[in-house]
């Protein structure tokens, strides 16, 4: 990995000026906030989130509260991208339950107050890590975050989803190869240039897809930096970015937890070829491991699949993130680079395939 394209946590972790394609009226967000958020106080001053490559998030500072708010970006959008609403809602219906979710204040799809929909939630103190390393804590407390965001998912997955009102959230059954038409899709819609590795990835999930019917909520994008953590316990006390949520197979989304073990950094903030016994990590055999237990499952069938399907879908979101910075709306001023992304993900994706095929 070259200089320029090395991981910079601090690009990522706080606050910055509202960039220029990001801006809004701040005066008719804190007319509507009077109106629709019970006990708030102006005046406001809002700052943008460096992270994030998708829906661009605020921090919005009132005079006695904090608040998140998280937005579609403007401009042009591929199809049942960046639903805010249904994010609103999953997090608002997993408010009751032991997933840790923020506080949700309101959600707003009136265009004319900040040029987008958008939802309003609490700002959640805590810690965001961006590189999985954790080269910030000590190696006594890393194996601890590991556990914590092990149980959150494990916790998710068990969620009654027709008991907390969102048995319409998704469709049962069928999930990925739903999944591979769709990214197919999107995929093509922000094409920018010809990835021999994702062409073949894709005809190779379509033949090789397994059948499965076992269906839970399932977040999507269950990555380290979507969680906030205790500021002092190994604890999860936040996920965000539930815009990928919906009913699926949570095998799935258990392999994309666990993808960056087969993912170096160069390819995608990954922990392959680190030695992690001695960052006091867990190992992927390790993880899974624990994730059975948590769950009641003694296998984890089509594991080494799941993990190349999900290369393909973040390859494909990834070209998404590229198509926006052709248009001029990508969130983060490291899209471009995560969008060259796409090209590696694709090719890790494959060499997952070829090595699969090789032990058969």
């Amino acid at each position: 990995m070259n200089e320029t394209e090395q991981f910079r946590p601090e690009e990522f972790v706080g606050t910055m000026p509202v960039r220029e394609q990001h801006r809004f009226d701040p005066t008719a967000l804190e007319a509507w906030m009077r109106a629709n958020i019970g006990g708030f106080r102006g005046p406001i001053a809002i700052e943008q989130f460096k992270g994030g490559q998708s829906n661009p998030t605020y921090r919005v500072i009132a005079a006695n509260h904090r608040y998140v708010l998280r937005r579609k970006p403007p401009g042009k959008l591929l199809p049942s991208a960046h639903a805010v609403d249904r994010e609103f809602r999953i997090m608002s219906a997993l408010a009751a339950t032991d997933v840790p979710v923020p506080k949700m204040h309101a959600l707003c799809m009136d265009d004319s107050v900040t040029g987008t929909a958008f939802y309003l939630i609490d700002y959640v103190e805590g810690w965001v890590f961006w590189d999985p390393t954790l080269p910030a804590l000590p190696k006594g407390e890393r194996h601890g975050i590991f556990a914590a965001m092990n149980e959150a998912i494990a916790r998710l997955h068990k969620v009654d989803y027709a008991a907390v009102g969102l048995s319409d959230y998704g469709r049962p059954g069928n999930y990925v190869l739903r999944q591979i038409d769709r990214w197919t899709k999107q995929y093509r819609a922000s094409e920018t240039e010809t990835i021999p590795a994702m062409d073949r990835l894709i005809e190779w999930l379509l033949l090789h897809a397994p059948t499965s019917e076992e269906t839970t909520l399932i977040h999507g994008d269950f990555r380290i930096d979507n969680m906030i953590f205790h500021p002092r316990e190994p604890r999860v006390i936040a996920i965000l970015d539930w815009e990928l949520s919906t009913l699926g197979n949570p095998l799935s989304d258990f392999a994309y937890h666990m993808m960056p073990w087969r993912l170096g950094p160069d390819t995608y903030r990954g922990l392959f070829g680190f030695d992690l016994a001695a960052l006091g990590i867990p190992s992927e055999a390790e993880g899974c491991a624990l994730y059975c237990q948590r769950t009641g499952r003694s296998t984890l069938p089509n594991w080494d699949f799941y993990i190349a399907f999900n290369m393909f879908r973040l390859a494909a979101i990834l070209q998404g993130i590229m198509g926006r910075v052709r248009e001029g709306t990508a969130a983060s001023a490291r899209a471009l680079e995560s969008g060259a992304r796409a090209k590696r993900l694709a090719e890790a994706g494959w060499a997952q395939v070829e090595a699969l095929e090789k032990r058969r």
